[in-house]
């Protein structure tokens, strides 16, 4: 299990995942690592065209981090039921003592042969009979070998999580179990030792350090590092790790950064996903987020990004970020429960649970004829997760601002500074940035 899973948050952005494809990419070619790259969710419009603008497949999606029957099983030689039993003999030699019997004309496993399954099968052909006593072990090893299959075994799906049936596990008094595919096929065996104690996947996550947006079981993976430009939250750890959380306007730039130090260059379509996530999370570098070193790793990711015969030959920073903010803009070709449950992130503070999701627009006046939809779209989504309020941020990135729909809100609310609009909605002039101005005055007002 020396591979290493690099993912960011649920409802993954184009920096979340730029960040884990480009820290991947640097892990394997500085340092040797067998490095993934991963997501923990879809990929939302905007990072979908830029992945097929690019030509580059999506992550590996991995939704949760629990171990599974895959990480301690081991697929074994097998023999038919029809074969002799001395084929599965030579299979016991080499394996330690175990024989799978699969049949050959479907893949699907009959049993095991093991040293237990052997004694009493041996029993029933040595004893005081005396036909028993003079049959031969040759004459006993040239017998099928599905006479002395367990086929009692249990059968486990390779996908199934292993805590799921722990409790079953506990209760078998087999020692291996079997391991098959969705479809029944043999993959290979688990020993309860091995199923007692497996190895817990290990993680680097990306922008973000909340445990509420983490992949699902975090708790049981092995957490190696952090990267992230956000505000702290509670992960917490068994062991030390390497933890960098940078006040700079994207993760991507920091894993620009880390690429210059090591005398590295991404290949173009690594930089160019890199430089997306950069403009997507600064808005081209306008946001208040945005710091001199993105500026500089902007024009680092360009000079790699744009090279000749590349897919972005010929562009430049702002006609790229251009169609990137384009890509993930508009209401109109979404359905409701995406746009408010695409880009969301949930947060707990004085006592509440509550969600801020946000949409990109190019003119806020395309929120007036979605406003009904978005606003039950937004209170089942509060419901279904079982929060006490939520809210949707559509931002204009174009003149900078954004209005909020804010359901079920709290009293305490009615403070925040932005006035009322005649729809309910509220206009916060010159707001584009969830993290670092609306989210300060939400926390705020609710731990004040």
């Amino acid at each position: 299990m020396s591979r290493i899973y690099v993912i960011g948050h649920v409802n993954p952005d184009t920096d979340s995942i730029a960040a884990a494809v480009g820290y991947a990419w640097l892990l394997r070619e500085r340092d040797g690592t067998d490095a993934v790259a991963a997501r923990a969710g879809a990929t939302n419009p905007q990072t979908t065209w830029v992945l097929k603008r690019l030509g580059l497949d999506a992550p590996l999606l991995l939704t949760d981090a629990s171990p599974r029957f895959d990480s301690v099983t081991r697929r074994l030689d097998t023999a038919a039921p029809q074969d002799r039993l001395q084929e599965a003999w030579s299979i016991l030699n080499r394996t330690g003592g175990i024989a799978p019997i699969v049949s050959q004309e479907d893949g699907k496993p009959s049993g095991l042969i093991t040293g237990l399954s052997l004694f009493n099968f041996f029993s029933r052909y040595i004893g005081s009979h005396p036909r028993r006593q003079e049959m031969r072990l040759a004459e006993i090893l040239e017998l099928p070998c599905h006479e002395a299959c367990d086929e009692s075994v249990p059968r486990f799906q390779v996908a199934t999580r292993i805590r799921d049936v722990i409790n079953r596990i506990y209760r078998e008094e087999h020692n291996e179990f079997l391991i098959v595919d969705e479809s029944g096929l043999y993959l290979g065996v688990s020993r309860q030792s091995d199923v007692l104690n497996p190895p817990r996947l290990r993680i680097i996550l990306v922008d973000h350090n909340e445990p509420g947006q983490a992949l699902g079981s975090i708790e049981e993976a092995e957490l190696v590092e952090i990267l992230d430009h956000h505000r702290l939250g509670n992960m917490s750890t068994h062991m030390p790790i390497r933890f960098s959380v940078d006040v700079v306007g994207s993760t991507s730039t920091l894993v620009s950064e880390r690429m210059e130090d090591a005398g590295l260059s991404a290949p173009p379509p690594a930089a160019g996903l890199l430089l997306a996530g950069l403009l997507s999370d600064t808005l081209i570098l306008s946001s208040p987020t945005t710091t001199d070193r993105d500026h500089r790793a902007a024009e680092r990711l360009s000079r790699w990004a744009f090279v000749r015969n590349s897919p972005l030959a010929g562009e430049s920073i702002p006609s790229y970020g251009k169609q990137v903010l384009n890509a993930g803009s508009g209401l109109e070709t979404r359905a409701p429960s995406e746009i408010v449950g695409t880009d969301l992130k949930i947060y707990e503070a004085g006592g509440f649970n509550f969600a801020i999701a946000q949409a990109e627009v190019t003119d806020l006046l395309q929120l007036d004829e979605h406003l009904d939809h978005l606003t039950q779209a937004l209170d089942e989504l509060r419901i279904r997760r079982g929060l006490d309020f939520a809210m949707l941020m559509v931002t204009d990135v174009v003149n900078n601002s954004s209005r909020l729909l804010l359901v079920n809100a709290p009293p305490v609310l009615e403070d925040l500074p932005y006035p009322r609009q005649p729809d309910g909605t509220r206009l916060a002039q010159g707001v584009v940035s969830r993290k670092k101005q609306l989210l300060p005055i939400v926390l705020g007002l609710l731990e004040d």
